[in-house]
């Protein structure tokens, strides 16, 4: 039987390092970047730059839940970003680098509602949790250029750290 594939998307600030971190967890088997949960249609980077289209830039998921669970990309999505910051990540500001889980079920619904609640009562952050949750919006994937940029440039990282 074949292993069926689940897809997470996930809006964490600029999308090539939240790629580069996903790209690196056992059980992931492909990844895109992109952009949801704006107005415009096929909308270009350049057009999302503008921070007048709605949309984030996120990253789309394929992952085997045989092997990583919906649960742990999670616990890697709140690792590796700011969530008490709205509309911001690091010197990165606008719409854009909103921090959002759009969900593709309502399992998933629960389980990021219940995953944000947890960490909102664990304190680490010490500011209210600012993440959207919302059902998955149209993804469009971004220019070819975009895709695994970081890997293209032989760089680990571009994000700052946030602790």
């Amino acid at each position: 039987m074949e292993n069926q594939t689940e897809k997470a998307t996930f809006g964490a600030g600029c999308f090539w390092g939240v790629e580069a971190t996903f790209r690196k967890v056992p059980g992931v088997t492909a990844t895109a970047v992109g952009y949801a949960g704006g107005k415009t249609q096929n909308p270009s980077y350049k057009d999302v730059c503008t921070d007048t289209t709605g949309h984030a830039e996120v990253v789309e998921v394929q992952f085997d839940p045989a092997q990583v669970s919906y649960d742990t990309l999670l616990d890697i999505f709140w690792e590796n970003h700011d969530p008490t910051t709205k509309n911001r990540q690091g010197p990165d500001w606008g719409t854009q680098y909103r921090s959002a889980i759009f969900v593709h079920s309502p399992e998933q619904q629960k389980q990021a509602q219940a995953s944000k609640e947890r960490l909102q009562a664990s304190g680490k952050w010490g500011r209210p949790i600012v993440t959207e949750i919302t059902p998955a919006p149209e993804f469009y994937r971004a220019e070819d250029y975009h895709q695994q940029y970081l890997e293209k440039r032989g760089l680990a990282s571009c994000h700052l750290p946030t602790k």
